[in-house]
């Protein structure tokens, strides 16, 4: 009598003889379950501008353009970075580190501008500028994070 149930809330119940406390069973045994979330897809599109780079993000339906610019609401302040991504491997990620990021709402979306006032660090967020567009531009889609938050993806 080992038998596994599988929970609702993915929580794996042991009805055999390695019952832990509660009726659970160990860390062990507990399959673990990966954690999902579910990311508005929108149209991101990104340029140079004086100081550093400026993304646009749109959303075709208000449910999803209302769901990211929540996200944003909740992320405002943290770092805002873009990771590239081809067939589930992230094969860049551009850390805006180097500058001051601010996030605004539009109708359809958001834009997002990272910005510095010193010389060197605007090069470096208008080389990320240049990167991220040649690999969407060559097929990677592009996951825009807030604090390591996903808030938004190319489609």
């Amino acid at each position: 009598m080992t038998t596994m149930m599988m929970e609702r809330s993915g929580m794996a119940m042991n009805m055999g003889m390695n019952m832990g406390m509660g009726g659970m069973t160990t860390g062990a045994t507990m399959p673990t379950t990966p954690q999902w979330m579910m990311v508005p897809r929108c149209t991101i599109t990104m340029e140079k501008c004086a100081g550093g780079m400026k993304m646009v993000c749109k959303c075709d339906d208000k449910m999803s353009a209302s769901m990211m610019q929540n996200l944003c609401t909740m992320m405002a302040g943290g770092m805002c970075s873009g990771c590239m991504m081809m067939n589930g491997m992230m094969m860049c990620c551009c850390n805006m580190t180097m500058g001051m990021c601010k996030c605004e709402m539009t109708d359809d979306g958001v834009t997002m501008t990272c910005t510095s006032g010193d010389a060197e660090c605007c090069k470096m967020i208008q080389a990320c500028c240049d990167c991220m567009t040649t690999m969407m531009k060559s097929g990677c889609v592009c996951c825009v994070c807030m604090n390591g938050m996903p808030v938004c993806c190319s489609c």
